[in-house]
C-alpha cells in the first residue's frame, strides 16, 4: 500500500484489527484443554469475591506441577470453597479437591469421544475467527473504496491496497490455521 496518509491510516487499523483476531484465537487455543495440564485452563474460570466475580488468576496463584495436576492457591485461604464451587460449575468437566491450603485439579485422561469433540470445537472456533478476519478485510476495502470516490488515491493505488489487504488477511488466517494444526495434533495425541 502506498504509504499516502489516508493508505497508511487504514493498514495500520487493519493490521491492528486483525492481529487482535489472531491474538483472541491464540488464547482460546491455549484454553482449549488436551490430556495435559495448563494453567490457561482454567482462565476462563470467574470466582465470586466479596460480591462480585473476579478472574481466578487475579485471587489465586495457578500452577501445573505435573502433567496430570493443576494447583490452585489463593492469596486468601477463606476463598478456598468459593474457588472450589467456581471451578466445579465452570463447564470444564474438572473435579477440584480441597485439602485446607490448597486446590487440587486432576487433570483427567480425554476419551477418543471427547477427543474429536474438542477437535469440531476447535474447527468452530477457527470459523468464528476466520470469519472476524474477513469482515475485518471487508472494511477495509469499504474504507479504500470510499477513498477512492473522494479523489484521496489514485486507480493504481486502490488496486495496490486491495491487493495488499488481501495478503495481509490471507497471511492472518494462515497464521490462524497453523495454530489450529497443531492444536488438533496436541488434542488428538494419546
Amino acid at each position: 500500500m502506498a504509504d499516502t496518509g489516508p493508505l497508511r491510516d487504514i493498514r495500520i487499523q487493519l493490521k491492528t484489527r486483525m492481529d487482535k483476531a489472531v491474538e483472541d484465537f491464540r488464547k482460546a487455543m491455549a484454553a482449549t484443554r488436551t490430556g495435559r495440564a495448563s494453567v490457561h485452563m482454567l482462565d476462563s474460570v470467574n470466582v465470586e469475591y466479596y460480591g462480585s466475580q473476579m478472574p481466578l488468576n487475579q485471587i489465586a496463584q495457578v500452577h501445573a506441577p505435573e502433567a496430570q495436576l493443576i494447583t490452585v492457591q489463593p492469596f486468601d485461604p477463606t476463598s478456598l470453597g468459593a474457588i472450589e464451587k467456581a471451578i466445579r460449575i465452570g463447564d470444564l468437566g474438572l473435579n477440584p479437591m480441597n485439602d485446607g491450603k490448597i486446590i487440587r485439579v486432576p487433570i483427567p485422561a480425554l476419551t477418543e469421544e471427547r477427543r474429536k469433540d474438542m477437535v469440531k470445537h476447535l474447527h468452530k472456533v477457527l470459523e468464528e475467527h476466520r470469519t472476524a478476519v474477513r469482515n475485518i478485510r471487508r472494511d477495509g476495502n469499504d474504507a479504500i473504496k470510499k477513498a477512492m470516490k473522494d479523489k484521496k488515491i489514485t486507480e493504481d493505488d486502490e488496486k495496490r491496497a486491495m491487493e495488499e489487504i488481501q495478503k495481509l488477511t490471507d497471511d492472518e488466517i494462515k497464521k490462524m490455521e497453523d495454530m489450529s494444526k497443531a492444536k488438533e495434533k496436541e488434542v488428538m495425541e494419546i
